[in-house]
């Protein structure tokens, strides 16, 4: 039973985890406060300019590419203002285009519409010009025929009638 006891008491004074043994505390310390006065040199000489760096550079990029990014947009607006310009002109064009060929056509229409007119109007005097020897015409055959006439229902009462008062009767009738 001796050596259980001996081997109970060994187990009971040996330490546990190292870590928690105080007689090692400052030892510890120390080690704790070497690496990291380490790691903050590391980090402060090495990784970290480097991270600023990209940092940096990412911080440039992204400026530039903003400012890339407004002279692509004022150009843009300027672009779409010059077209506005240009589609504007271009409808001032065609409507000048549109009015010159308007003022043409008018232009063309009348001078057309005044040789009709004339053309009418030539053609209206000679047909006056017709009617009125028709008229006339139609007036001397109405004369002879109603002479004519006069003369063969006189001599056909049994009556004589001389060529002028037959004449002068029927111009008389016709005058009104």
């Amino acid at each position: 039973m001796a050596t259980e006891s001996h081997s109970a008491d060994a187990a009971a004074s040996a330490p546990g985890m190292p870590q928690l043994d105080f007689s090692t505390f400052p030892n510890q310390i120390f080690w704790l406060v070497v690496t990291l006065v380490v790691i903050y040199f590391v980090l402060s000489r090495i990784a970290l300019p480097r991270i600023g760096a990209v940092l940096a550079e990412r911080a440039g990029t992204i400026t530039n590419d903003l400012a890339a990014a407004e002279d692509l947009k004022l150009k843009a607006v300027a672009a779409e203002e010059a077209y506005n310009k240009a589609l504007a002109d271009a409808r001032s064009a065609a409507q000048n285009i549109a009015a010159e060929t308007k003022a043409k056509i008018q232009a063309d229409l009348d001078k057309e519409l005044a040789k009709a007119d004339a053309e009418i109007s030539a053609r209206s005097a000679e047909s006056e010009k017709a009617i009125a020897e028709i008229r006339n015409s139609a007036v001397e055959s109405v004369k002879t025929v109603a002479k004519d006439t006069a003369k063969e229902i006189v001599a056909a009462l049994g009556g004589s009638a001389d060529a002028k008062s037959v004449t002068a009767a029927i111009n008389a009738r016709v005058k009104g």
